[in-house]
């Protein structure tokens, strides 16, 4: 377990949707930030260059990027109010290359009427693809609020329909 004083960890990680940078510590995964979005992170300079560390993310998410994935099997650290970490504990519920809605996610935590606090749960998401936030859209089917920008959501679900199409037939 992670102590005050001990620092956390970071590398970052190629992929087709840009450059990631992967935050933790040698227990559990606490960031996961596209570095070209909106969600880009600042190294901290407290936190220590460890590649080492994220061996099972890097492999994991190059599994996902390749189609070979679609499920992690990763510890989270999920920092956050209760409320954002139950939205984020349901959006690993959601299924690989399926999509719900922000007033569907709502209701699936008890709280159907607060789905635009879930929405601003889904923006404050500390780690985008493995929570997979990107597969919720507007009600209407519209690709909206995505930290990373509609196009790299737009990447992400088809990624995820294209490897789960053999799969289906």
């Amino acid at each position: 377990m992670r102590t005050a004083t001990s620092p956390l960890l970071h590398t970052s990680v190629d992929s087709p949707i840009g450059e990631l940078l992967l935050v933790g510590d040698h227990h559990a995964l606490h960031g996961l930030f596209m570095q070209d979005g909106r969600t880009r992170a600042t190294l901290n300079p407290d936190w220590k260059h460890a590649p080492a560390a994220f061996a099972a993310a890097r492999t994991q998410l190059a599994e996902y990027f390749a189609g070979q994935r679609t499920r992690f099997e990763l510890e989270l650290a999920l920092t956050g109010t209760t409320f954002q970490r139950r939205v984020w504990r349901e959006l690993q519920n959601v299924p690989y290359a399926e999509t719900i809605s922000y007033g569907e996610l709502a209701r699936r935590i008890g709280q159907p009427s607060a789905r635009r606090a879930v929405g601003l749960a889904n923006g404050r998401n500390p780690i985008s693809v493995i929570v997979p936030c990107h597969r919720v859209i507007g009600a209407n089917g519209t690709l909206t609020g995505y930290g990373g920008g509609a196009e790299r959501k737009r990447r992400l679900l088809d990624l995820e329909a294209q490897a789960a199409a053999p799969r289906l037939n």
